[in-house]
């Protein structure tokens, strides 16, 4: 009766939103730099207290947030943790109950995914460690994710692609064994905020939306062997525009990673990598050492420089 008109159409809000501005991306960073040291912390009484085979998943994940609860920014978890060990892993969206809590036990792979609410930065980062000895297998599916993971991390793309349009780099690795996994790549990821945010998004599924400089998105490709084991790695990234190459012809946009955290080393088979691939491997594990080593007592820098030691091929 009034005279207006109702349009249907896209949220007016939500690209803008997306799009983090320099304030926000700061926050990121230094949440993300808070956030790491304390997987550091973490993974190093892991190490120290799960072969024993006393720990259970509920224990491993009440220490990461006890840890977490200690920075003074600290709100809450982004999300309910989920400490998936052995065939509880295989579940990409496991929820730990009474019912289905079990201990972490030798030679079994052990997948925790985790985030935190810090006032300055939202954070979700998935490690997937072994307690003890790895199987071959385990270590063949966990470099082709591996693999996946970093050729996402380094895509150069143009002004304009989808995340629907990146999604194959993750899983190409996967797909020449026969294999795939059955979630998105990549979701966004608010600014102290939700830590599912669209509507940008990296997966099979049909999406329109481009990415553009300031979107934070996860990376998180993933390996489930149904009740045996799960794998995934997941790093934060943040949309940026590049350099484009000598004689580009138009604007390029690639990644800036944000989480900064060792990747199991044990689980890795540098043969089935490239050298391009161990060198953006190595610079990572560099970049964590450098990042931390000074704020870390004696016993923890030796943990961290163990774990993120050069890797290199047999060849070289």
């Amino acid at each position: 009766e009034a005279g207006a008109t109702v349009r249907v159409g896209r949220d007016p809000v939500a690209i803008p939103k997306a799009c983090k501005n320099e304030v926000e991306l700061e926050g990121s960073r230094k949440a993300h730099k808070r956030d790491g040291e304390k997987i550091i912390l973490y993974f190093k009484w892991l190490d120290e207290t799960a072969a024993n085979g006393d720990v259970d998943e509920r224990a491993a994940a009440d220490m990461l947030l006890s840890m977490r609860a200690e920075d003074p920014l600290f709100r809450d978890s982004s999300f309910e943790t989920i400490p998936g060990s052995g065939p509880n892993g295989a579940l990409c969206h496991y929820r730990n109950t009474p019912e289905t809590n079990r201990n972490l036990t030798p030679g079994e792979i052990f997948l925790i995914d985790s985030g935190a609410q810090y006032l300055d930065g939202t954070t979700d980062i998935t490690r997937t460690t072994v307690i003890g000895n790895p199987t071959q297998e385990h270590r063949d599916r966990f470099t082709r994710v591996l693999k996946g993971h970093i050729a996402l991390a380094r895509a150069i793309f143009p002004v304009g692609t989808t995340g629907q349009q990146l999604d194959t780099l993750a899983r190409m690795p996967l797909w020449e064994a026969g294999l795939d996994f059955d979630h998105g790549t990549g979701h966004g990821v608010g600014s102290y905020l939700g830590v599912h945010e669209g509507p940008q998004r990296i997966s099979k599924a049909p999406n329109t939306v481009a990415l553009k400089p300031g979107m934070i998105l996860s990376n998180e490709p993933g390996f489930y062997k149904e009740g045996e084991y799960g794998i995934r790695i997941e790093n934060l990234i943040a949309v940026t525009e590049i350099d484009a190459p000598i004689g580009a012809d138009r604007k390029m946009l690639g990644f800036e990673t944000l989480t900064f955290s060792p990747i199991d080393r044990k689980l890795i088979d540098p043969e089935l990598m490239t050298r391009d691939e161990l060198q953006w491997l190595n610079d990572y594990h560099a970049q964590v050492y450098a990042m931390y080593a000074d704020d870390l007592d004696d016993d923890h820098r030796e943990w961290l420089q163990n774990a993120t030691a050069p890797i290199k091929k047999k060849s070289d």
